[in-house]
C-alpha cells in the first residue's frame, strides 16, 4: 500500500499531536517537519524523520502529498495558509471564526492557481462542531442553534495572549454561563449575545518589568477574541503556571432546539458533545483525517479551498474500512 506522505509546519502542541496521530493511521507516514526554531533543537518521536528550516519547505514539493499547517491562527496561519497553498495540498485548523471567509478566499485563490487542495478550519470548532450546527439547521429548520465551549483550555485564545508584548506564558479558559445553558436546554430558544453565553478567564505570566495594566487592557479589548466577553485576567508566577496550567482539557456541546408537526406542536432537541483530555491532540487527529480526504480530492483534480462542510464523511476513512459497518 502506497502511504500518504505528510509534512508538518510548526512543531508546537498541535504539530506534536499530528505526529502521534499519523502513527495511529497505517496508510500515512510523516516525512518531514519544518520549523522557525533551530532544527537541531527539535527531536521527533518518529524514527528517521528530518527537521528543516521553515524556509526550506519549497524544496520538498515532490516528496510531500499533504502539508499539515500547525501554527496559530492569531499570527501564523493568515500568512502561512495562502503561502503554502501555492506549493502544497494543505490542512489547517484556522479558528478565528470572524475571519474564515477572508482566509478561505485567500487560500482558495492560491490553491486554484497551483492546482492544489486545501481544507481549512478543521479541528473541532470550527470543524466537527460546524458539521453539527449544519445538521441541526437542516433537520430543524424551525429551530435555534447554540454552541457552548468548555469549561476548557483554548489554544487559539491562549496563543493570541502570548502575542502581546510583555507576556511570557498564558492560558485562557472558556466557561459556559450556566443560566444560559439551562434556558437553552429547556427549549426556550433565547436570543443570546456572546457575553451572555460564555466568560473567559485568563492566567498570565508577565515578563520582568512588563506593564501589567497594558497587558490586561490589550487582552480585554482584543477584537475577535475577548472584547465581546466578560473577561478576567489573573497574573500569576511562572511556578504556579507550570504547576496548574500546562494541561489542555477542553470540550463543549452543540444544542439545536425546534418544533415539528402540525402547528409546530412538538418540541425537539439535538445535543451533541465532546469531552477532551487533550485539546491539541484531538484537534491533530481531526486534521489528519482531513488530510486523507485532501489527498483523495487531489487525485480527483478537485482543486481549491474546502471546508468540512464540503467533505463527505466517507473521504475521511481509510479505503480498507468497510463503511457499512457503522451504518
Amino acid at each position: 500500500m502506497k502511504k500518504i506522505r505528510l509534512g508538518i509546519v510548526g512543531y508546537g502542541n498541535v504539530g506534536k499531536g499530528v505526529e502521534y496521530a499519523i502513527m495511529q493511521n497505517d496508510d500515512m507516514e510523516l516525512v518531514a517537519i519544518f520549523t522557525r526554531r533551530n532544527p537541531d533543537e527539535i527531536f521527533p518521536v518518529t524514527a528517521g524523520v528530518r527537521v528543516y528550516k521553515f524556509e526550506e519547505a519549497e524544496k520538498h514539493k515532490q516528496s510531500i502529498d499533504v502539508m499539515m499547517l500547525c501554527g496559530g491562527s492569531a499570527s501564523d496561519l493568515m500568512m502561512q495558509g495562502p503561502r503554502f497553498a501555492s506549493m502544497f495540498n494543505c490542512v489547517d485548523s484556522f479558528d478565528t471564526h470572524a475571519r474564515i471567509p477572508e482566509y478561505f478566499g485567500e487560500v482558495d485563490r492560491n490553491a486554484q492557481k497551483s492546482k492544489k487542495v486545501c481544507i481549512v478550519s478543521t479541528g473541532w470548532d470550527p470543524g466537527l462542531f460546524s458539521l453539527l450546527r449544519g445538521l441541526g439547521t437542516a433537520c430543524l429548520p424551525h429551530g435555534s442553534h447554540y454552541t457552548f465551549w468548555g469549561k476548557g483550555f483554548s489554544q487559539g485564545h491562549s496563543d493570541a495572549i502570548r502575542q502581546i508584548e510583555g507576556v511570557r506564558y498564558a492560558a485562557q479558559y472558556t466557561v459556559p454561563v450556566e443560566k444560559a445553558v439551562a434556558e437553552v436546554r429547556m427549549g426556550n430558544q433565547p436570543i443570546l449575545t456572546a457575553r451572555q453565553k460564555h466568560t473567559r478567564n485568563c492566567y498570565v505570566v508577565a515578563k520582568p518589568n512588563a506593564d501589567l495594566n497594558d497587558i490586561e487592557q490589550s487582552i480585554k479589548t482584543m477584537p475577535h477574541y475577548f472584547c465581546d466577553y466578560d473577561t478576567s485576567v489573573h497574573f500569576i508566577s511562572e511556578e504556579e503556571f507550570l504547576k496548574e496550567h500546562t494541561q489542555m482539557p477542553h470540550g463543549g456541546f452543540v444544542i439545536s432546539t425546534g418544533t415539528t408537526g402540525k402547528e409546530d406542536m412538538h418540541k425537539q432537541k439535538i445535543e451533541l458533545a465532546l469531552q477532551l483530555e487533550s485539546n491539541p491532540e484531538f484537534t491533530a487527529n481531526v486534521m489528519v483525517a482531513y488530510a486523507r480526504a485532501t489527498h483523495k480530492l487531489y487525485l480527483k483534480s478537485e482543486f481549491g479551498a474546502k471546508t468540512v462542510l464540503d467533505i463527505p464523511v466517507g473521504l475521511l476513512m481509510q479505503d480498507t474500512f468497510i463503511q457499512h459497518t457503522i451504518l
